[in-house]
């Protein structure tokens, strides 16, 4: 009894923590309807303060504290809502991407300043005190200082929103901010006060559990995963049971971490307890509209056969140059564009088409590659497609919860399972079911290599690199005629609405579990090339916050675009790995670039998508055969030459991208003006793309007409 009082007396020290943080998230989620992903994000930096304060340059307590909870936290809010302004009224998509930015962001900005290699860690408040005992058990002042700020959180909170009119214009600005602002109210103060005293939360959990763990940027962060089960436990909007879901989640953990019993395969449940929870969770209680849950779609293009085919030759004659320009080395650093350029185009037909968010499609990149690798161990041909259809097994599984799952529930549901994996299943030792022996990553890494296709065994890394170029051409087409065809069509409408489309006659379980195979599918088989041109991989290398850079420059490429994967893996593995390789210093900068392109995103730049902006601007070369001929046969030619070692690697690049941008210039001045046909209002959208000046006009038309 004493050693189960114990546990709980840990657990609720730790239940304090999560219910300040979970708080936080709820009041911003509460009052400005975005679900902040970098919440935990926002906690880690505070923490990491803190010790740069006190531990690393000797400031007192009592100054440092202060510093970080009443000037640098309240400062960051502002910064925070200042960011998040422009997309609270925008789609889901938008404003997921903006927090994982932030989330991705401050991740990589943390490891930047200080050094991930270095241990650190922060001594608890009042260590020198006696402990208090009760009964049996004894309780830090530490401890006791957590769960007194909990409470104290929790009656603060209560009085500000139910009892102060700044509660209350925070609580209505979510629903119309136009509406506030009519009855005299400041919305936009109201969203300050809302993201201050979010990050201030975040802060104070992050600063007060700091003691209990290793001071690590991604440990930390994703510590966020026991205050999201306890917010979803709260359903996103009730303090109370917040509080409640986290004292659940605090003593699950203690007494999971006292009791479980000790043998290979139950260390990992322990650390991923808190997101099988979240999942579960997810699943049983009930959930309600989502607040500022109103999407702004995008369109979706259907991309020409013609049009594809081109691409599909250009992304093969562009693996075949990098294949025999670069060295073994380079091949293996540059050769991963294409493996990643599957994986990011797995995000095409789920999120573009389907409208379903995922953030574990690096996940089903490791099922994809852990199945291969055992089923193949000598490249039997046949292995590939099997590991392709397991992951796409994988992926049917995680469409199930997603029938009463959308939006940010949905983005929650698949992160959570992407921890379930980084932290358990992917740990866990080979065991048998059924006298089958089943192997995953078996604690260490697997070994993979180059399948035999028609005789003929691709081993080297440039067979490898062109293969994988092949693989992503074929998938492209595949997506292309998936859009083109009746199944593209419902996943189309399913996006647009899924209330529609079940009215209509559509069958959610088979369209969603479809989509989901499929997008899983074309994940592993990314996943399986990507670890043939590595030759060896990890399961870190597929871990939930190394996906979320995929991520980002998916959606800042456009999520309908078929280009998209190209994009995104030219983006990770073209400049972001040349730049650090010249200039050795700047590889901290480059691994905040994809956050920033999230940010630039979220804020608008690019709205339509990288993808439609780049065609858009070479459309005239496109639509001109004699400037299509030079786009590509200049490139050719300087190949040509540099296999004939007539010219050297950095001729063939600058000389081509020269070439281009010449050619590019010369087919808009070749362009004729003409009048563009006339479309009838009512078409307007349809015909032709919709323009800003367009709701002016009719706005005019309606005003004379009456």
């Amino acid at each position: 009894m004493e050693q189960f009082l114990t546990f709980g007396l840990v657990g609720l020290s730790t239940a304090a923590i999560y219910a300040v943080i979970g708080s936080g998230l709820v009041l911003t989620y509460t009052t400005t309807g975005v679900f902040n992903f970098a919440h935990g994000a926002a906690g880690m930096m505070a923490a990491f303060t803190y010790w740069q304060l006190t531990i690393g340059w000797g400031v007192p307590v009592v100054v440092a504290l202060p510093l970080v909870l009443l000037v640098l936290a309240p400062l960051s809010g502002l910064l925070v809502e200042r960011a998040m302004r422009t997309v609270q009224r925008l789609g889901e998509a938008e404003r997921l991407v903006m927090t994982v930015a932030l989330l991705s962001g401050l991740i990589a900005a943390a490891r930047w300043i200080w050094d991930p290699n270095k241990a650190r860690t922060l001594p608890a408040f009042f260590a020198e005190m006696t402990p208090l005992r009760l009964g049996s058990a004894t309780i830090t002042w530490h401890q006791a200082l957590t769960m007194a700020v909990a409470v104290a959180v929790a009656i603060g909170l209560r009085l500000l929103l139910f009892r102060t009119r700044t509660g209350a214009e925070m609580r209505a600005g979510v629903d119309d901010r136009a509406l506030v602002g009519l009855t005299g109210a400041d919305p936009v103060r109201a969203n300050r006060v809302a993201w201050i005293l979010g990050i201030e939360l975040a802060a104070v959990g992050g600063i007060l559990i700091a003691p209990m763990v290793n001071l690590d940027a991604a440990q930390l962060s994703l510590l966020i995963v026991s205050a999201y089960t306890a917010a979803v436990f709260g359903r996103l909007r009730s303090l109370p049971m917040t509080f409640f879901g986290a004292v659940v989640v605090g003593c699950l953990e203690s007494y999971l971490a006292g009791y479980l019993p000790q043998n290979a395969y139950l260390p990992g449940l322990r650390l991923a307890a808190p997101a099988l929870l979240l999942f579960l969770a997810l699943l049983v209680f009930p959930h309600g509209r989502l607040r500022g849950r109103d999407r702004q779609l995008s369109q979706v293009p259907t991309p020409t056969l013609r049009g594809t085919l081109v691409f599909g030759a250009v992304v093969v004659l562009f693996g075949l140059i990098l294949a025999t320009v670069l060295g073994e080395s380079d091949l293996i650093s540059y050769g991963r564009i294409f493996a990643f350029g599957v994986i990011a185009l797995s995000f095409v037909p789920l999120a573009g088409y389907a409208g379903q968010l995922s953030l574990c499609q690096l996940s089903m990149a490791g099922i994809g590659a852990i199945a291969y690798a055992h089923l193949g161990p000598h490249g039997q041909a046949w292995a590939l497609p099997v590991a392709v259809l397991i992951a796409a097994a994988a992926g049917a599984v995680i469409a199930l919860p997603a029938l009463r799952l959308s939006g940010v529930y949905l983005a929650l549901g698949t992160a959570a399972f992407a921890v379930v994996l980084d932290r358990w299943i992917f740990t866990l030792p080979s065991f048998e079911v059924l006298g089958v022996r089943i192997a995953l990553f078996d604690q260490g890494s697997i070994e993979l290599t180059g399948p035999g296709l028609f005789g003929l065994r691709l081993d080297s890394t440039a067979e490898i690199t062109v293969f994988a170029a092949v693989c992503l051409a074929l998938a492209g087409l595949g997506v292309v005629l998936l859009r083109r065809g009746r199944f593209g069509r419902r996943l189309i409408a399913l996006r647009d609405s899924e209330a529609a489309y079940a009215t209509l006659g559509g069958n959610l379980l088979l369209a969603k579990v479809s989509v989901f195979a499929l997008s899983a599918g074309i994940a592993g088989l990314g996943g399986a090339l990507y670890g043939m041109q590595l030759r060896s991989v990890t399961a870190d290398q597929f871990n939930f916050v190394a996906g979320l850079p995929i991520f980002l420059v998916a959606v800042f490429a456009g999520l309908g675009a078929i280009g998209a994967g190209l994009f995104v893996g030219v983006a990770l593995f073209g400049p972001l790995t040349a730049v650090p390789a010249l200039w050795p210093s700047t590889q901290n900068l480059v691994e905040v670039v994809p956050a920033l392109a999230g940010i630039a995103f979220g804020g608008g730049v690019v709205r339509a998508g990288a993808v439609a902006r780049l065609r858009a601007g070479w459309n005239p070369v496109f639509y001109d055969r004699l400037a299509l001929g030079l786009l590509i046969g200049v490139p050719v030619l300087l190949w040509l030459l540099r296999l004939a070692e007539v010219i050297d690697g950095w001729v063939l690049f600058c000389g081509s991208l020269i070439a281009a941008l010449v050619v590019r210039g010369w087919a808009r001045s070749r362009q004729r003006p003409h009048a563009e046909p006339e479309v009838p209002v009512e078409w307007w959208g349809v015909r032709r793309p919709w323009r800003a000046q367009d709701r002016e006009v009719l706005d005019h038309a309606v005003v004379t007409a009456g």
